[in-house]
This record gives C-alpha cells, structure tokens and sequence, in this order.
C-alpha cells in the first residue's frame, strides 16, 4: 500500500510542484501535505483522473495542535483498491478552507461535522450548519482551547465520571457486607450465652428428677 501512496505522491508532485509536501510514512497511514491553496484542484486529479480514481471520500478528520490545526483526507479507490492521505494545514487565523462537497458529494456531512466541531469555514459548501450540536451552541468543542459550558438553557451539564460510580458502588458493596457479617457475628455471640445457658438447664433437670424420686 505504501508503494502505491508513493507512486500517486510522484505524480501529484509532478503535476502541482511545491503545493505537494514530502510523502511523510511514520504514520500507520502514509500522508502528503496539500497546500490549502491548492485543494480543489488536487481533489479535482485525485478523483477525475484515471492514474487516481479516487472515488471515494472515507472521511475529513480536524486536528487542533495547539499551534495550528489541519484537515486529513482518506480517499479509496474502487478502480485500483488502494488508499490515499492527504492533510491540509489551517492555521488559528485563517479557518476559511475550500469545500471539495461538489467534488465528492460524501463532503457534504464530513464538512458539516468539522465545522460543528472546530469551526472550519467551507467556503462553496451548499449548506455549512452544524450537524451535531444546536445551532446555538457556543463555540466549538473540539478545539484545544475551548471552554465547557456549565449549561445549556438550564440544563446541568456535568455528568459523574463512571469510573467514580463504579468506586462508588464497590464501596457500597463492601460497606453492605461487612455490616452483614458484622450483624451475623453479633448475632453468634448473642446465640452462645442462650446456649450455654439451655444446656446448663438440660443438665440441671435430671438432677432435679433424682432429687424427687430420693425424696418419695
């Protein structure tokens, strides 16, 4: 798979120059950097052209990393069975970023969600609005630096780690059986004297009987 990313890498380097950046392979998944200037026409190649036929948008991912933030692209293709990674940096001050939605119709709901999530402004798209969230939801909750609200027209937002309801229940637990067993002990040892003492009276009573029969 990587031999084939580096092979469609070549070709976009050879026909976009310096707007294609070096194929990066440390990743799982092989990537070139698009310039966001060039985007749609790269997206454009990618998918028209017959050295890419790349049908098929998997997926627009948003990454923020506290400097900067970028896109990633992951394309297959359904005429020659591979994949392809492109990511496009977007900087904090400049969120505008072309729309590929009239390129892969697919983009349409990937584009939304990145807006809802991380305010990407798509120019071209044919309906940006969020997709996730109400549409007045203050800022956009996947960004580094964003701050939860503590509600939302009345409504409490927090909600208990379930971690801490797990402890809180084995806590429970534990409280709940050692008072059964402290209940259990303290009902033995209240059952002991009355049962040494009813024995002591099974004894008593035959010696009581002998005393009777002696006396008639």
């Amino acid at each position: 798979m990587e031999s084939a990313t580096s092979e469609k890498a070549e070709l976009l380097k050879t026909a976009f120059g310096d707007k294609i950046g070096v194929l990066e392979t440390e990743n799982p998944d092989a990537y070139v950097y698009v310039d966001k200037s060039a985007l749609l026409e790269v997206s454009e190649k990618l998918k028209n052209d017959d050295n890419f036929s790349f049908d098929y948008l998997m997926s627009i991912s948003g990454v923020d990393t506290e400097e900067e933030f970028f896109l990633v692209y992951h394309l297959f293709s359904y005429k020659h069975r591979n994949e392809f990674v492109m990511r496009v940096k977007v900087p904090y001050d400049d969120v505008d970023v072309p729309s590929v939605s009239g390129i892969w119709s697919a983009a349409n709901w990937h584009e939304r969600e990145q807006y809802d999530l991380f305010g990407f402004n798509f120019g071209g798209h044919p309906d940006l609005r969020r997709i996730l969230l109400p549409e007045d939801w203050d800022g956009h909750p996947l960004r580094k630096d964003y701050e939860y609200p503590e509600e939302y027209h009345g409504i409490d937002h927090y909600r208990p780690d379930p971690k801490d309801q797990y402890k809180a229940w084995d806590d429970l637990r534990m409280k709940a059986k050692a008072k059964k067993e402290e209940e259990a002990g303290t009902s033995e040892a209240a059952e002991a004297p009355a049962a040494e003492e009813e024995a002591a009276e099974d004894q008593a009573e035959p010696e009581a009987s002998t005393e009777e029969e002696s006396g008639e």
